[in-house]
């Protein structure tokens, strides 16, 4: 069997806090003429979400402006990579090691198109201090949300075609550039304004005990899945405004479609169900939340006890942070990993766009 160790996550946040009386005021300014507004921004109020980081002022011209498709995409493509490069140091010194150990890079970057992509940028900036030019690249363009578990499901899989290599992993989204734009005026995306924070999250995935004295989580094996005829449940969208993100009424049902081949892949052939004694989950929304609590079989009973049972960083994270698209689920595995005594089994997963899941079984090493 092979070894994959993950070591802490660092999450690098935007640098600009906008709390969510700042964008429901900003949205009642740009649409005050739209019918059902009142109701809308009770919804978005509703996401529970207090405080997110965009890379960019509220009032720029690349997030509440009327900046073109161009300068939205430069723009989120620019601030995402000086994330990921501050990300990165972080996320090294938590494995105890340099730049010249890591053997492979895999990037999940959604929120704008650029050739060359994240992966290659990294390992270009990076060259100067230390990154080999031969490393292994693995850049994932379209993952949105399901990229942070995604990368660390294919890092394990890199690992047992290389064991005992080094694997870095960097998530970066600047979604205020996409998600942010004032031609968006449905309820759904309403709710995406409120919801979706700017990040950059990196960790090391490693092939071989040794390095950094912290603490380690063992992938012990992965899964991946996506669910039939579910293209359009979350989707973007390009036109001459820029990047959009739409979504149906099965969206946010879309976990408990994937709930039997999950339960297969837990369950096995045994007789017990696999109940996780953590779980590491996306913080897509409180819905969202709610449907993972229940198909995890992990339920909390009533709403309040949400934040004191097992997907409570999640919840946490969603509040704090907003959704950070990828980089989402490495934010709570790093709040995982800063629990004084964490329980022993569980379990990592994301979501994303067509529709698709990546989990992670976990234990402590």
């Amino acid at each position: 069997m092979s070894t994959a160790l993950i070591s802490r996550p660092h999450i690098e946040l935007a640098e600009h806090a906008v709390s969510m009386d700042d964008l429901t005021a900003d949205m009642a300014r740009q649409h005050a003429d739209l019918p059902r507004l009142s109701a809308y921004l009770r919804t978005a109020r509703s996401t529970g979400v207090r405080t997110r980081y965009f890379s960019r002022p509220l009032r720029s011209a690349t997030v509440s402006g009327d900046a073109t498709f161009e300068e939205r995409n430069r723009a989120a493509y620019a601030d995402s990579l000086d994330l990921a490069l501050l990300a990165v140091p972080r996320a090294l010194e938590n494995a105890g090691l340099e730049l010249a150990d890591i053997d492979c890079v895999i990037t999940s970057h959604t929120t704008s198109w650029t050739a060359p992509s994240l992966d290659t940028d990294l390992v270009q900036l990076l060259g100067s201090q230390g990154l080999r030019s031969d490393v292994a690249r693995i850049p994932l363009g379209s993952y949105g949300c399901a990229g942070g578990a995604q990368a660390l499901a294919l890092a394990h899989d890199h690992l047992a075609a290389h064991p005992g290599a080094h694997v870095l992993v960097v998530v970066a989204e600047c979604l205020s550039a996409a998600t942010y734009n004032p031609v968006d005026t449905s309820r759904e995306s309403m709710i995406y304004k409120v919801l979706f924070g700017d990040s950059a999250a990196a960790c090391v995935v490693s092939g071989r005990d040794g390095g950094g004295d912290g603490p380690r989580f063992r992938i012990e094996d992965t899964w991946q899945y996506a669910l039939p005829r579910s293209q359009n449940f979350y989707e973007g969208r390009l036109d001459s405004y820029g990047l959009h993100f739409d979504s149906t009424r099965e969206a946010t049902r879309a976990i408990g479609f994937v709930a039997p081949a999950l339960h297969q892949w837990l369950d096995g052939d045994g007789d017990t169900a696999f109940v996780p004694d953590f779980c590491v989950v996306h913080a897509g929304g409180p819905a969202i939340l709610r449907s993972a609590e229940s198909v995890l079989r992990v339920d909390t009973g009533p709403e309040d006890d949400a934040r004191k049972g097992p997907l409570r960083h999640s919840w946490d994270s969603l509040e704090l942070y907003g959704n950070l698209g990828g980089a989402s689920v490495l934010d709570v595995l790093r709040r995982t990993f800063d629990e004084p005594a964490p329980a022993d089994k569980g379990l990592l997963l994301g979501f994303g766009p067509g529709f698709i899941a990546a989990a992670c079984r976990l234990t402590r090493a």
